[in-house]
């Protein structure tokens, strides 16, 4: 038992097992088969863990050259070990280092790919994100040339609009084209109105008092201009602006006007 022991770890039968031994050590080692049954298990075992290893390196490996593989290592154990051919032990033993390398060649490959592939997802999203960037730029753009025609129009009458007495501190400016009765309000002197609240632009006629609603201030915290157009009006005598519920009123809270004035 001793002798089998020492005969199993002294790796030989791994060589055996790859067709690396001699003539003579190759009948050296199933003549110790023969006499130990250990040693032939050890030598099972060892094939299977191959067979094991090499079909999880290459599981896509072909029906046919699987089988043969099985067959030349695993066949028929059941009372002896299979002979290994002394003339086919350089090519079996290549064979075995060829799908290895194989395997890794493969393996670094699809490591590579996967790499580029998430190269090209990076510059993707950084082609995405700058697209979005440019685009906002041009947006911007745009809105400021809008912003400068309305302030630079000569057609316009600008109204100041001072703050009352809910507010003091307020202020705007009404934009108003009497040719085309297009109005835009410069709302950059209020204050954000509360949340549930919205500031309502009043077209005046003062007397008698005849309050005409030209719009509500909408999405006050995202327009970040506070350049807001409204309704045209026509034959408008004042301008006011009243903190309003969400959703606007029908007349104007005079309580909350933020401010007013005169054309």
């Amino acid at each position: 038992m001793m002798e089998a022991r020492a005969y199993i770890e002294s790796g030989i039968l791994e060589l055996y097992v790859f067709g690396t031994l001699s003539e003579s050590e190759t009948q050296e080692v199933a003549q110790m088969a023969e006499k130990y049954p250990e040693i032939q298990d050890e030598i099972i075992s060892i094939e299977k863990a191959v067979i094991s290893l090499s079909y999880s390196m290459a599981p896509y490996l072909s029906a046919a050259n699987y089988d043969r593989i099985k067959e030349q290592l695993i066949e028929k154990h059941t009372t002896k070990v299979v002979a290994m051919q002394p003339k086919s032990n350089a090519f079996s033993y290549i064979g075995w280092a060829a799908a290895v390398l194989l395997m890794a060649g493969i393996g670094w490959q699809y490591t590579q790919l996967d790499a580029a592939q998430n190269q090209v997802a990076f510059v993707r999203t950084e082609n995405d994100t700058l697209n979005k960037e440019l685009n906002a730029v041009k947006l911007t753009e745009t809105q400021t040339k809008s912003l400068l025609a309305v302030v630079r129009d000569q057609d316009n009458t600008v109204v100041a609009l001072g703050g009352q007495a809910v507010s003091p501190e307020s202020a705007a400016k009404v934009y108003w084209n009497q040719n085309t009765q297009t109005v835009y309000v410069d709302a950059a002197g209020l204050p954000e109105p509360p949340e549930g609240f919205v500031y309502q632009v009043w077209s005046l006629k003062l007397d008698p008092l005849t309050p005409t609603s030209i719009g509500l201030l909408d999405d006050f915290k995202g327009n970040d201009s506070r350049l807001f157009a409204v309704s045209n009006t026509s034959g408008a005598e004042a301008f006011g602006i009243t903190l309003e519920p969400a959703g606007g009123s029908v007349s104007p809270n005079l309580e909350q006007l933020y401010t007013l004035g005169k054309v």
